[in-house]
């Protein structure tokens, strides 16, 4: 009985760190669902969601001294195609 005992006991490490993956895991889904606005859920509502994406917000999870500056080729492209 003892030896069963001592079988759970060293479980417990195993089943803390799965446990913390797991939260981990299902809070990073929610923050990339709730929070960031280049992720869709039901495309028939709004077709084209990167055209209402931020290009002054960063948008990945860790950004370091990004600078956003317009390509002026692309923004006549897209000019002409509206």
């Amino acid at each position: 009985q003892l030896s069963s005992l001592f079988c759970v006991f060293q479980l417990i490490p195993l089943v803390g760190i799965v446990s913390l993956a797991a939260v981990g895991a299902f809070s990073f889904s929610a923050y990339s669902l709730f929070g960031k606005s280049d992720v869709v859920i039901n495309k028939n509502i709004n077709p084209e969601p990167w055209e209402t994406v931020d290009p002054t917000k960063p948008q990945k999870l860790l950004t370091i001294h990004q600078k956003w500056k317009p390509i002026e080729e692309l923004e006549s492209v897209k000019k002409l195609t509206k």
